[in-house]
């Protein structure tokens, strides 16, 4: 479905340019931010702003239609961050070396692993982010 245009301003306003989910902005990523549907439409979900965020081309090709993952340290599925409901601090922080995501949470660890938020050309990209001073973005 077509996103109006107001409601994607309403989203790159809310979302400050960036992805929800592992907080890559639109110009470092170097293309437009997708639209995610947290709550995919074939599950119901609706294109409202209380169901849309942007999320990265990476983030949003492994979230796919996923609502749930799995906590690699207690093995259980739990839900998926919901960027609109909860707080990204929460459930997720940096690295020491501010490359990498790391789940606080099961819902963030889930997150981390569904979403391959650390997959190595991410996090080389983010390393050169950080040596330009380009990230971590300001929470």
């Amino acid at each position: 479905m077509a996103i109006p245009p107001e409601l994607r301003r309403l989203l790159a306003e809310r979302d400050k340019n960036r992805c929800a989910y592992c907080l890559t902005t639109e110009e470092n990523c170097g293309s437009r931010m997708h639209v995610d549907h947290i709550i995919p439409e074939t599950a119901g979900g609706k294109t409202t702003l209380d169901n849309l965020c942007l999320a990265c081309f990476s983030c949003n090709v492994h979230k796919s239609a996923n609502q749930k993952g799995l906590d690699p340290l207690t093995k259980t599925t739990v839900p998926l961050f919901h960027p609109v409901q909860q707080n990204w601090r929460d459930h997720f922080t940096w690295d020491d070396s501010k490359t990498k995501i790391m789940g606080l949470t099961a819902c963030g660890r889930a997150t981390v692993l569904t979403l391959q938020m650390n997959h190595p050309t991410v996090t080389k990209a983010r390393r050169r982010w950080v040596s330009a001073g380009w990230h971590p973005p300001a929470m």
